[in-house]
């Protein structure tokens, strides 16, 4: 009982220190733990803020880049038809320039030919008339001594 005695003094004596702490509790509550929520809150919503800021960033830098890239396969692939038109033509030049080589060239084989021809035919009329003119002079020197000596 003496334990029981001297716990209830105990206590008693703790009041003033419980009534403190909850006055210190409560003042702490009251002006200390409000504005620090308040503070971590506004800290918090800068925070989301700012990231939310950052994906936005994020989204437009990726639909720039997605735009960018676009463009540059647009610009490839009017370069690359640039380039096959260029081709193009220049094959056309190119088959039309041989065409005409060819064409020339086909014009002056057949004068050639022609003219070859022409060389032909006058060198068989002059060998067809020298050995007419050698056949007249062997005939001549044949019968002249047969002459000669039969008109004796």
């Amino acid at each position: 009982m003496k334990i029981l005695g001297q716990l209830g003094e105990l206590l008693l004596a703790s009041i003033p220190t419980i009534i403190f702490l909850l006055i210190v509790w409560i003042a702490y509550r009251m002006l200390v733990h409000k504005r620090m929520e308040q503070l971590l809150a506004e800290r918090h919503s800068l925070t989301e803020g700012a990231i939310q800021q950052a994906h936005a960033e994020i989204a437009s830098a990726e639909a720039r880049t997605a735009e960018y890239e676009q463009r540059i396969r647009e610009a490839r692939a009017q370069i690359y038809k640039a380039q096959e038109t260029r081709r193009q033509q220049i094959m056309a030049r190119r088959s039309a320039a041989l065409l005409e080589a060819r064409k020339q060239a086909g014009e002056t084989i057949k004068s050639a030919r022609a003219a070859l021809e022409q060389d032909k035919s006058g060198a068989q009329a002059m060998l067809q008339q020298q050995a007419d003119s050698l056949a007249n002079e062997i005939i001549d020197s044949i019968l002249s001594p047969v002459a000669a000596v039969g008109g004796r």
